[in-house]
């Protein structure tokens, strides 16, 4: 007999809306971008950042120019932008089981789109939520960084 893709009871970590603070601010995590676009209240076209919680995976997905791979890696609070994909190595504690099943997510602000965090609309929205002896706060926000074989250019 086959073993089921999820538990009774459980939701499916690909489909489910999770809370958590990621190393800048509280975010949305998901595999679903269109779950996430429709909570944001915004345009289903606009791209999402795409976290990776391994070097490993992000080598699978994107191709890093070879002069800006040490800088990718050793980078913190940074998202990066290569050929209009945005993508950031998580540095927030992945020592969750949740997290190192996903492997990657598509990750936002845990707000409407143009607004500012309101816990008691992050809470309701959100599949599961995860939160650290720290608790949820809204942080400095990242710096971005878009990358090619010849130049850098910070972008925020």
């Amino acid at each position: 007999m086959d073993k089921p893709k999820s538990l009774a009871g459980y939701p499916r970590l690909s489909e489910s809306v999770i809370l958590a603070q990621t190393d800048t601010t509280v975010g949305f995590l998901s595999q679903d971008g269109a779950k996430l676009a429709s909570i944001k209240q915004r345009e289903p076209t606009k791209p999402f950042l795409k976290n990776f919680f391994s070097l490993h995976e992000l080598k699978k997905n994107i191709r890093i120019p070879q002069k800006r791979k040490k800088e990718v890696r050793r980078a913190k609070k940074t998202t990066f932008v290569v050929k209009n994909q945005a993508f950031r190595v998580a540095s927030f504690p992945v020592s969750s089981a949740v997290f190192r099943s996903l492997k990657w997510c598509y990750s936002t602000s845990a707000n409407r789109s143009n607004e500012s965090y309101d816990p008691k609309y992050a809470n309701e929205k959100a599949d599961i939520i995860i939160k650290n002896a720290l608790g949820l706060y809204e942080g400095k926000p990242s710096k971005i960084v878009k990358i090619n074989d010849v130049k850098k250019v910070r972008l925020r």
